[in-house]
C-alpha cells in the first residue's frame, strides 16, 4: 500500500513539473512574438515573406495591417506594436516633431519610387499649360515630388532651399503655369485617378501598387532607384538593439527576400542593404 502511495505521489509531482515545463516554454515563446504594424503591400507583404525565415530563428511575427499613414504610429507609441514598417525618414521625422513621438530607425531595408499618373497625358511633356497636379498632403512628400518635377525639367526651385523640405511656394520658375494641389490623403489618390480627377496625380508605389496599378509601367514619370526616401523599420527610442529588432533586420535584407523583391515588384519596389 505505501509503495503504490508513493508511486501515486511521484506521478502527481512528474506531471506537476511538466505543466511548469510547458507554461515554462508559453513564456518563453510569449517573450520571442515580435508584433509589427505595417501598410498591405508592399510592406506588409515582405514581413510575411519573412515570417517562416524568422519562425526558424524562434521568433513568432505577427504583422497588423493599416491602411493609413497615422495608426501605425499611433500603435507604436502606445506600446501596442514592437515595430512599425511604412514610412520614409523625413515622414517619420515630421510625425516626431509634430506629435513628440520618440522613434528611431532600426534599419532601411527598400524604396518606393513615387510616380506620376495620368490618363489623359503619356508624358509630362504633354501636360496643358495650367494643369492640375493632384498630390499628397503629406508635407514630408512635398519636396520629393517636387524635386521630380524639377528633375523632369518643367520647374525650378529657389536656390538655396533644402530639395528634400521644399514647399509649393518654394516654386521659382513654373513656364507651364502648372497648380499643384496638396489636399489629398495618400491613399485616397488612386481613386482619384480612377475618377480622372485632374491633369496627373501624384501617388506613392505602395499605394499604387495596392490598387493594381504597376509603377514601371503606369506612370508617366517615375524616381529612380537612387532615392533617398528608404522605407525603415521604425522602433521606439532604445529598442534599436533589441535582438529580436536586429534579427528582423537581418532578414529583411537577406538575399532571400532581397531576390523576392526584386522578382515580385519588377522595380517598383527596390531593396536596399545595410
Amino acid at each position: 500500500m505505501k509503495k503504490s502511495l508513493l508511486i501515486f505521489i511521484s506521478c502527481l509531482l512528474g506531471l506537476s513539473l511538466t505543466a511548469c515545463g510547458s507554461d515554462s516554454s508559453e513564456v518563453s515563446k510569449k517573450d520571442h512574438q515580435l508584433v509589427v504594424a505595417a501598410t498591405s503591400v508592399p510592406h506588409a507583404a515582405i514581413l510575411e515573406q519573412a515570417k517562416p525565415i524568422l519562425k526558424e530563428e524562434g521568433i513568432d511575427l505577427e504583422i497588423k495591417v493599416y491602411d493609413d499613414y497615422i495608426l501605425p504610429n499611433t500603435v507604436l507609441d502606445d506600446g501596442s506594436v514592437d515595430a512599425n514598417y511604412f514610412q520614409t525618414i523625413p515622414y517619420m521625422e515630421q510625425q516626431m516633431d509634430e506629435r513628440g513621438y520618440q522613434f528611431v530607425n532600426a534599419g532601411g531595408i527598400h524604396i518606393e519610387p513615387i510616380g506620376v499618373y495620368s490618363k489623359a497625358y503619356k508624358s509630362l511633356d504633354e501636360l496643358p499649360d495650367g494643369a492640375t497636379i493632384l498630390m499628397s498632403n503629406s508635407v514630408s512628400d512635398h519636396g520629393r515630388i517636387l524635386s521630380l518635377f524639377e528633375q523632369e525639367g518643367l520647374i525650378t526651385l529657389k536656390e538655396g532651399v533644402e530639395k528634400s523640405a521644399a514647399q509649393i511656394s518654394d516654386i521659382a520658375s513654373n513656364p507651364k503655369h502648372l497648380d499643384f494641389k496638396a489636399d489629398y490623403q495618400a491613399q485616397l489618390l488612386p481613386q482619384l485617378y480612377n475618377n480622372d480627377e485632374g491633369d496627373a496625380v501624384v501617388i506613392n508605389s505602395n499605394f499604387a501598387l495596392s490598387s493594381g496599378l504597376n509603377p514601371m509601367k503606369d506612370a508617366i514619370a517615375i524616381e529612380d532607384k537612387d532615392s533617398p526616401y528608404v522605407n525603415v523599420i521604425a522602433v521606439p527610442k532604445g529598442d534599436e538593439d533589441n535582438e529580436d529588432i536586429q534579427k528582423l533586420i537581418e532578414v529583411l535584407h537577406s538575399k532571400e527576400i532581397q531576390d523576392w523583391i526584386i522578382s515580385e515588384y519588377d522595380g517598383a519596389v527596390v531593396p536596399v542593404s545595410e
